[in-house]
């Protein structure tokens, strides 16, 4: 149905203004994801990393020779912290790896012997965190 009484002009500029307001809600929402992402797996990383820089350090006779001998434990946490360094640089790339390191956790430290719900809680928050990153990435696309 075509209205007769509205010039075409006025039609295109209210399609054009609907198309602009929904591309800057899409970016409102990626920015939205993409900070809750970065600062909650940031905060989340630096926490993880120092509890298991510090955790063990004790059984080898605490102080900084503990914790320099029980640095191992804590690369895991220190690689998901370089990850999330690209993520900051590279949504796409770096939400991938995100993912890809959250299933990695929940095989290596969820299912194997010992299952504790933290652990599963905090693999599965790094999962759905990268999927932010990548929603991020989807909705700031150019054809979008």
């Amino acid at each position: 149905m075509r209205l007769t009484s509205v010039p075409d002009s006025i039609l295109v500029f209210g399609l054009i203004k609907h198309k602009i307001m929904d591309q800057r809600k899409k970016l409102r929402t990626a920015n939205v994801l993409r900070n809750i992402a970065r600062y909650t797996l940031l905060i989340m990383g630096i926490l993880v990393f120092i509890f298991a820089l510090l955790s063990g350090a004790e059984g080898y006779g605490g102080g900084i020779d503990g914790i320099i001998k029980n640095s191992p434990n804590a690369l895991p946490w220190l690689f998901l912290l370089l990850i999330i360094y690209i993520a900051w640089k590279w949504e796409l790339i770096g939400g991938l790896l995100i993912v890809l390191s959250g299933f990695a956790t929940m095989y290596f430290f969820v299912f194997g012997q010992n299952f504790f719900l933290s652990t599963f809680i905090l693999s599965l928050l790094i999962i759905i965190l990268g999927g932010f990153f990548i929603s991020s990435w989807y909705l700031r696309r150019k054809d979008n």
